[in-house]
């Protein structure tokens, strides 16, 4: 799976979000500063060239909708982070969260719950 640049990540969100959408709809829905038309048109084209939305005609226009699901994505996303950050250790990783204090002693004992409970 490809890396997606900070853009094409910004509007993948919303295209998970929104579901079936077009560019209009994403561009409604990003935050300030808002991006052109055309930029956000582009990254979508970005985006399908990528594999991760598919796209159909409607009208003069297209409806994209998500080809890949937001969690597929951060499940291989978050392990190239941690093969590329912490040699492919998720202990490694929440032991220097734990002690860089991102991670408190309570939150950790919540992660270990949702463990347990096997979520």
């Amino acid at each position: 799976m490809e890396k997606l640049t900070r853009q094409e990540e910004d509007v993948m969100q919303v295209v998970w979000r929104l579901g079936n959408c077009t560019v209009r709809e994403v561009l409604a829905q990003m935050g300030e500063p808002s991006l052109p038309y055309t930029t956000v048109a582009s990254v979508m084209g970005n985006l399908k060239t990528k594999g991760f939305v598919a796209q159909q005609r409607k009208g003069n226009g297209y409806v994209y909708a998500p080809a890949i699901g937001e969690n597929e994505y951060k499940r291989k996303f978050l392990a190239r982070f941690v093969h590329d950050y912490f040699r492919s250790s998720y202990k490694e990783m929440v032991t220097f969260f734990a002690r860089d204090e991102q991670l408190s002693p309570d939150d950790l004992q919540d992660i270990i719950r949702e463990i347990e409970k096997g979520e």
